[in-house]
């Protein structure tokens, strides 16, 4: 079969297309033809040997958290009935997507629900559960509710687009900020977000955000940034609001100081608040697929790469030049 393979650590050309034999499903797994896998920020991480360490990642590997597409074999005690149905899930340890067969535990996977395309399924299985978790936090927290202010950062990419319509449907008013006049558009013409700044063009970006607000701030931060940007981010968070910071892409955490958001009344949260195992991702799953099946939320893919030009996907996804989720084409 064909697939993808980290050699050594390193940039975007360590990225090696080779030709290995199909993985055989063990009990309990699924043997999945590979139609679409998920492409991370992380995974661009890894493949340079940021966090490998914590992740227990060492070359070769075979890049790949999650995949879609049609399961191919079952293994001993998972049922006949799983033979040819288009299904999404996460791959064990996150890696092995990056091919044209790949293993599923059974356990987690999820088919595909009538009317939703297997491609905007398999955007989902990564961000669709952590974008529901942050939704569901915050709307228990009271942060987001109709008629409040929310600001998305990185919110051009694919789980940012899902925090926009979800805070949208939340009945918030919503302050997107991403890169780029084409993330712009999308946000502001076709996922609605009431305003829209450019931290890379506007240096007062954040004057922006509290004059849309009357001057308060926002009620509710989701920062998938982290560094300087998540920062800046921090200052506009009303009194009493909710400062949530769940990516850092840049490279680090906004440096944020509890007593200063103590005396504002900010609550912080951090990644921990996405830090769930399978079993708790998958309902979460389930329902990201059903709501996007139902048109409540709609994944953007906004690229595809065939799996042998995944260097290329990794590179445009460093460059940060791609529009919500990036997935490769196996099928």
């Amino acid at each position: 079969m064909r697939a993808v393979r980290v050699g050594r650590f390193g940039g975007p050309e360590v990225l090696e297309p080779v030709e290995l034999p199909p993985p055989v499903p063990g009990p309990g797994q699924v043997l999945v033809e590979v139609a679409h896998a998920d492409v991370l920020f992380l995974d661009t991480q890894l493949r340079r040997g940021d966090g490998a360490e914590l992740f227990g990642v060492r070359p070769p590997y075979m890049p790949g958290g999650a995949v879609g597409g049609r399961v191919a074999e079952v293994g001993e005690g998972v049922g006949a009935a799983w033979r040819g149905r288009h299904v999404v899930g996460r791959t064990p340890g996150g890696t092995g997507g990056y091919a044209e067969r790949a293993l599923l535990d059974a356990a987690t996977v999820l088919a595909v629900p009538h009317g939703l395309a297997p491609r905007d399924a398999a955007a989902l299985p990564h961000d669709g559960p952590t974008a529901l978790r942050l939704f569901d936090l915050a709307v228990s927290a009271g942060s987001l509710r109709p008629g409040g202010w929310v600001l998305v950062l990185a919110a051009g990419g694919g789980l940012g687009t899902l925090l926009v319509r979800l805070a949208k449907v939340a009945g918030a008013h919503v302050v997107a900020a991403a890169r780029g006049a084409r993330k712009g558009a999308l946000l502001r013409d076709e996922l609605g977000a009431d305003v829209v700044v450019d931290p890379g063009a506007d240096p007062d970006w954040t004057d922006a955000v509290r004059k849309a607000t009357g001057g308060k701030g926002a009620d509710l931060v989701l920062d998938g940034a982290g560094g300087a940007l998540g920062r800046a981010a921090f200052e506009v968070v009303a009194r009493g609001g909710r400062f949530s910071a769940h990516g850092a892409p840049s490279g680090s955490a906004a440096a944020v100081d509890p007593l200063e958001a103590a005396e504002r009344g900010v609550t912080l949260v951090g990644i921990e608040q996405v830090q769930f195992s399978p079993a708790e991702a998958r309902p979460l799953l389930e329902r990201a697929l059903l709501w996007a099946a139902n048109g409540t939320v709609t994944p953007v893919v906004g690229q595809t790469f065939p799996l042998e030009r995944a260097a290329e996907a990794h590179a445009a996804v460093e460059a940060r030049e791609v529009v919500g989720k990036t997935l490769l084409t196996a099928g």
